[in-house]
């Protein structure tokens, strides 16, 4: 047995530093966070390895998204499987800002100033729906310029190539060609611009081609990881197209989920160890928690191990 060892914050050296000392103090979710880490180290080490990275829309509204963009900048992940509402918030922050707010407000009263309440983060109508409609519609028109049929991946590459914020999630995506997935691209602001430009002009989005895309990624990995953030649909379609392959090699997954309702936001990964949706010898952690205070720990602890 290995014996319990204090953390000395005094010799604290890096946030790396700091989560190998989490990892020896055997203390409850740091010890959690720090295998996490370490999954996540062999993950991207491993070149054969073809990872995911899923999370829902709700942190990219704070910013947390700074750190799903230095990801994806650094070609962390392969593939990304995210909620519709991902676009929206990174799409409508290159162009607009959100604010702070708290938990505890009026919401009737934000209401009547036309400002939407996401948690403590406050989105004023204007920085939102009103921003995607007067941008998407423009770009929507330039982009659907001899075609008319889309994948989900490739109509939000084609938003990315015409980004040039280098804050953006879209916009690295797009440069490091890395695909984004959303199974529920009608699911918000983005899916309903997507709608709305259809009823007047040709454009079809083809689901099929995602799937075929997913089918083509997890038949021919030799391995492969996730970094799971939240539950959902993200969540689900990361596990479902990786028990086709036998189940993922490694993940690790982030959740303030209770698991006694069932929920797959609940679901811990052994679950999915059942559905052969990650393989019973699989390296894999649960790590309780909110992701807006786990994620900046422990992506920082791992980039500095990826130099």
């Amino acid at each position: 047995m290995k014996s319990v060892k204090d953390i000395d914050v005094s010799k604290v050296e890096g946030v790396d530093n700091l989560v190998r000392q989490m990892s020896a103090s055997g203390g409850f979710t740091a010890k959690k966070l720090a295998a996490g880490v370490d999954i996540l180290e062999d993950m991207a080490k491993d070149g054969g390895s073809v990872n995911f990275l899923s999370f829902p829309a709700c942190i990219i509204s704070t910013g947390t998204r700074g750190v799903i963009k230095e990801l994806v900048k650094r070609k962390v992940f392969d593939v990304i499987i995210t909620t519709c509402g991902t676009l929206d918030h990174d799409l409508a922050r290159i162009w607009k800002d959100y604010y702070h707010g708290d938990f505890q407000m009026d919401d009737a009263a934000l209401h009547k100033k036309g400002i939407n309440r996401l948690g403590n983060i406050l989105i004023p109508n204007e920085c939102y729906g009103e921003i995607l409609e007067n941008k998407m519609q423009e770009m929507l028109a330039d982009i659907c310029r001899g075609k008319e049929r889309f994948a989900t991946y490739e109509i939000i590459g084609e938003f990315g190539r015409r980004i040039k914020d280098k804050d953006s999630i879209l916009y690295w995506a797009s440069k490091n060609e890395i695909p984004i997935i959303v199974p529920g691209i009608t699911d918000g602001a983005f899916g309903s611009q997507l709608f709305f430009y259809a009823q007047d002009h040709k454009l079809d989005i083809d689901v099929f081609a995602d799937e075929k895309l997913l089918a083509d990624i997890t038949f021919d990995a030799k391995k492969s990881g996730a970094l799971m953030i939240g539950g959902g649909i993200s969540k689900h379609h990361t596990i479902w197209w990786n028990q086709f392959r036998g189940g993922l090699d490694r993940a690790v997954y982030i959740t303030t989920a209770p698991e006694y309702d069932g929920s797959l936001s609940g679901a811990r990964i052994r679950e999915a160890v059942s559905w052969g949706k990650v393989k019973e010898n699989a390296k894999y952690i649960t790590v309780e928690g909110d992701a807006t205070v786990l994620l900046p720990v422990m992506i920082s602890a791992l980039l500095e191990r990826l130099g």
